[in-house]
């Protein structure tokens, strides 16, 4: 890819549903906080490409940002497979053997009828090789954000699971000719 690409990641406003539930695509956004979203539109830059995921909260939070953005499949969240919709206590205490094996190795481990993190690390490698050079924001889910890190500074997925992206965050990240940049990550804007 020729020339430079600055990369504004923005973690979508909070779900607007029940806490601890990996929630489905179509779970919508609190957009209640006005000011944080307006904080945050000041901070993009102007006329930049925009992308989010397919989910219905990466759209609302994008348009609530002023944006219009390219709905790309790359970078959706991780699939949960048969525990969308389900609470993470719930399956703690119901969800057998396969949910405890998946947290003693996050990265790899895959739900049922879902993917693994490495799954989604290599998903969205894909997305982030379709956007031009130029400023692009795009607003995604934490997921998204930990595996575009994983790729900029070339980590283990394991380790990048150790990032915390809260909702309406910002991380930089820049893909220069000589390899990635990253600029700050999990940034709040007030």
């Amino acid at each position: 890819m020729e020339g430079e690409t600055f990369l504004w990641l923005i973690r979508h406003a909070p779900v607007d549903g029940v806490a601890g539930t990996i929630h489905a695509n179509d779970a919508p956004a609190d957009l209640g906080d006005r000011a944080q979203l307006e904080a945050l539109r000041q901070r993009l830059p102007p006329d930049a490409a925009s992308y989010a995921s397919q989910a219905r909260r990466t759209v609302e939070t994008a348009r609530a940002l002023g944006l219009a953005p390219q709905q790309m499949a790359e970078f959706g969240e991780q699939d949960f497979g048969d525990w969308t919709g389900r609470r993470h206590d719930e399956l703690a205490s119901s969800g057998g053997e396969a949910y405890a094996q998946f947290w003693r190795d996050p990265a790899r481990g895959r739900p049922p009828g879902g993917e693994s993190f490495e799954n989604q690390v290599a998903r969205v490698r894909l997305g982030l090789a379709r956007i031009d050079a130029g400023s692009a924001t795009l607003v995604v889910h934490s997921g998204t954000i930990r595996a575009a890190l994983c790729i900029a500074l070339d980590l283990t997925p394991q380790a990048a699971l150790r990032f915390v992206i809260d909702p309406l965050s910002l991380t930089r990240i820049d893909r220069l000719a000589t390899g990635w940049r990253v600029v700050s990550v999990n940034q709040r804007i007030s």
